[in-house]
């Protein structure tokens, strides 16, 4: 899980680079147009809206920016159709990479994943090829500093983790989906600070890789996450801790 938690904490610093250049805002929005078109445009009733609203909200985008992407995704307003594909393959060493896609053009999106796959020494699969490896899981990583490890582990384990870690300079924090709101709740109560808390994919099991390797796979995961239809990408890849601060 190590390279797992430290991409995760990679994409939270790089998602302050990508606010300041509003490519974050622009995914968010997409996010929030299917989420609204799916299931409604009230997050009281649509659990997935409320999710999406929440990240948006954690990225500081503007209300009146939320607003119209709900209402693009309702119909009030006029938008793209976006489609939800997954696709799936393996970087270097074997590593099983899967990132989740919003796209309204399946035709120009699927050559150019490829294309990144196989510039990083990797390859895109067939469908199903890795996602059996990845379950959905609510994911909270908490900044290790000032935390009393014991208490924290406590706090999380009443709460409805499933897991608890110490990943580097945090504390990695796993639950089912039907507890991720309510252990949330219980870490802003107690006043926790969080780097990040959302509903991921977790992989079952990992590939171990050296830290060369590693670069090389953390360097897949950032082009491919920077690319525009991108949502979200997930890998199953472990690298040694003492290379982990060198592929930042």
């Amino acid at each position: 899980m190590a390279g797992h938690s430290h991409w995760a904490g990679i994409k939270h610093k790089k998602a302050l680079i990508d606010n300041k250049r509003g490519k974050l805002w622009g995914k968010l929005s997409k996010l929030i147009i299917v989420a609204a078109k799916t299931g409604g445009g009230d997050p009281t009733q649509n659990l997935r809206l409320r999710y999406a609203i929440d990240d948006a909200k954690a990225a500081n985008m503007p209300n009146d920016t939320i607003d119209r992407a709900v209402k693009k995704g309702t119909g009030d307003l006029d938008s793209d159709n976006y489609e939800e594909i997954v696709y799936e393959g393996y970087g270097p060493g074997g590593v099983a990479v899967m990132c989740e896609i919003l796209t309204d053009k399946r035709t120009r999106t699927a050559p150019e994943i490829r294309k990144i796959f196989e510039m990083a020494d990797g390859k895109m699969g067939a469908t199903n090829c890795v996602a059996w490896i990845f379950d959905r899981r609510g994911l909270v990583i908490v900044p290790a500093a000032g935390q009393d490890e014991d208490a924290l582990m406590e706090l999380a384990l009443e709460n409805g983790a499933s897991d608890f870690k110490k990943a580097g300079n945090a504390f990695e924090i796993i639950c089912e989906m039907s507890e991720f709101e309510g252990l949330k709740a219980a870490l802003t109560d107690a006043k926790i600070p969080m780097d990040s808390a959302q509903l991921t994919c977790i992989p079952s099991n990992t590939v171990d890789v050296d830290g060369e390797t590693g670069r090389k796979v953390i360097k897949l995961l950032e082009i491919l996450d920077d690319h525009d239809d991108v949502q979200q990408v997930y890998a199953n890849f472990s690298m040694p801790e003492e290379a982990l601060s060198d592929a930042e």
